[in-house]
């Protein structure tokens, strides 16, 4: 009987949300600015930001 192939998790990342967040409200901001509404710029950036880094996996702190 054939196997199944093992699922694979998804990404659960809290230090790409985190980053994300950060970088996204800081290009945000700027963005923002320009536009003339900077606050604006700062909660769409934080969401697009941590949206966008959640799926990256920078792998475990202690790689072997």
């Amino acid at each position: 009987m054939p196997q199944k192939p093992a699922r694979r998790k998804p990404h659960r990342n809290p230090r790409g949300l985190f980053l994300g967040a950060v970088l996204g409200a800081v290009v945000g901001y700027f963005a923002g600015r320009a536009l003339g509404n900077p606050a604006m710029g700062i909660v769409l950036g934080m969401l697009a930001g941590s949206a966008l880094l959640y799926r990256v996996n920078p792998g475990p702190w202690n790689r072997p």
